[in-house]
């Protein structure tokens, strides 16, 4: 077997955010591009000569090709052992559990999340460490330097070898394995949920829909929901994962999983709907008549866990990053356990998980999981709910409305403008942080701002700071306004607009958010002069 070293220069751009590097599909195909950033993650590493890698993705397009060159530049980096999902596949909650189980050095995960494919759509690629989750600060600015001055990648020359056959092949010195990517996800779930109760509940007439969205949790929920816990055939649709995820954007929220939303609404509905994202690790769980928000079902999961059998011990702790809204913090309140809050990503709840401090955490942003990985897990946070459900006999509806009752309802909505001209959206967020110490004491919109900053974190667990996290604005009755410019997408800035306020009296629930939230954004549009300063009459979503 013949190892070429490729002499090569460095690329602009190849800078890893939260979840690795996010590109247009057709700049990871151009020459060199996909095998500099692959040599730059294993020389930041550390090197994985001798070490065991998982790898696989959410099957977008390039995928399969994508994983021949990094199979091949592995077996050239010396690599023991390669871990690979059969046909390229394993969804990123999955893959952690994998890395965790086989004690692997590490993950090559590739996927753009929520982002759309196709050939004209995003890819994506992340390493995850040891532990199962995203690289930290450290090592993703050890893979950028070496981004800067690479000069040559090494790979073998060897034929591309079968994804869809389970087996193993022998290339030099490295043993490559294709793996079932269900087998060992499975066994991790039914080591944490009661499926003799769920089963149960479906033999007795509940009814579901799951939307897989054509993404990688498809073959999961089928194996688990119909396969093993009994739901009718057709309970998960779109369930074949496709490389441009059927022309649709697998994003599970109003816009882009409009189809299921209008079914739950409907006067047919079923009992219970769900939906996941491009990777597997987001979520969102609606009832019939009731749509349950990211930042709710994190409160709710946290206030009902002990009924599911991996959480009867109950919980360390709770974590959320710093956007989702704070009605998490009053059950853990009740619950008399930490409350964590910090930046928007998850290597931040890996420190707290690792160390033994938190058992659940969540993001705004669709994302909830458990100390039982290392990534947001969305089939996981589904399989919580219905275990839930089982146990107490009651409606998502019902739940949702006790909860309030009981710890009352914090009102939330996130208003995104995305791809916005990123030399305005940072104008915006300059001006901002410019007016921040002017502004406790203020009146805006009718509503008296108590405190203003612009985010910093001090990571319990190591000591790191992280700055310049969002703006946050506090109003002295409990609303707030949060601001960040998102890097999840791959043309121009995403501003995220988060708006909340908390209403303790439970006539005052059942108002709709947007009206309830009314005063509060009417304050954003005051304070960050959104129309003007990007010419955006309406966010282009609203969740």
């Amino acid at each position: 077997m013949n190892i070429r070293t490729v002499a090569t220069k460095p690329i602009e751009g190849q800078k890893p955010g939260t979840s690795g590097l996010r590109k247009k599909t057709r700049v990871f195909m151009q020459p060199g591009y996909l095998e500099n950033y692959v040599q730059a993650i294993f020389e930041g590493v550390g090197g994985v000569s001798g070490e065991t890698l998982v790898i696989g993705g959410d099957g977008r397009f390039f995928n399969d090709k994508a994983i021949q060159t990094i199979i091949k530049m592995a077996v050239a980096n010396g690599a023991k052992r390669l871990i690979v999902g059969r046909g390229g596949l394993f969804s990123t909650p999955a893959a952690s559990n994998v890395i965790r189980k086989t004690g692997a050095f590490g993950g090559v995960i590739l996927s753009a999340s929520h982002n759309p494919g196709g050939e004209d759509g995003d890819f994506g690629i992340k390493f995850n460490g040891a532990n199962g989750g995203p690289a930290p600060e450290g090592v993703t600015g050890e893979i950028f330097a070496r981004t800067t001055a690479i000069m040559e990648y090494r790979i073998a020359d060897v034929s591309d070898i079968s994804l869809d056959a389970i087996g193993t092949t022998v290339l030099g010195n490295t043993v490559v394995d294709i793996v079932d990517p269900v087998e060992d996800y499975v066994s991790l779930m039914e080591g944490l949920f009661d499926f003799d109760r769920i089963s149960a509940m479906f033999k007795a007439g509940f009814t579901m829909r799951f939307d897989a969205m054509h993404a990688a949790t498809g073959p999961y929920a089928k194996r688990i929901l119909e396969g093993i816990l009994g739901a009718p055939a057709g309970t998960v649709v779109n369930a074949v994962p496709l490389p441009d995820f059927g022309g649709g954007h697998p994003d599970p929220n109003p816009i882009y999983a409009k189809e299921l939303y209008d079914l739950m609404a409907s006067p047919g509905a079923p009992d219970f709907g769900a939906a996941s994202d491009g990777d597997g690790d987001r979520n969102i769980v609606l009832g019939r008549g009731a749509v349950v928000t990211p930042s709710d079902s994190l409160a709710m999961l946290a206030a009902n866990a002990h009924l599911a059998k991996g959480y009867r011990r109950g919980l360390a702790g709770v974590a959320r990053s710093m956007p989702t809204s704070r009605a998490v913090d009053r059950v853990a309140g009740k619950l008399g356990i930490p409350a964590f809050e910090t930046p928007t990503g998850w290597k931040f709840f890996g420190n707290l998980l690792d160390d033994g401090r938190i058992t659940l955490c969540g993001e705004e942003s669709a994302g909830t999981g458990s100390d039982h990985v290392r990534e947001k897990d969305g089939l996981w946070a589904v399989l919580l709910w219905l275990n839930i459900i089982a146990v107490r006999g009651e409606s998502l509806a019902d739940i949702q409305t006790k909860h309030w009752a009981e710890f009352g309802r914090t009102f939330y909505t996130r208003h995104d403008y995305e791809a916005v001209d990123a030399a305005a959206a940072e104008a915006l967020m300059d001006r901002l942080r410019g007016l921040l110490p002017t502004l406790p004491g203020q009146t805006v919109t009718g509503l008296t701002v108590e405190s203003a900053d612009d985010f910093a974190y001090t990571d319990p667990v190591d000591g790191s700071v992280t700055r310049k996290q969002g703006i946050r604005i506090l109003f002295a009755d409990g609303e707030r306004l949060v601001f960040r410019l998102s890097g999840t997408g791959t043309e121009g800035a995403t501003l995220r607009v988060y708006i909340e306020n908390f209403e303790p009296d439970p006539a005052k629930h059942a108002v709709d958010a947007q009206v309830a939230l009314g005063p509060v954004i009417q304050a954003a549009e005051a304070l960050a002069e959104i129309k003007a300063r990007t010419g955006r009459t309406a966010p282009d979503v609203v969740t």
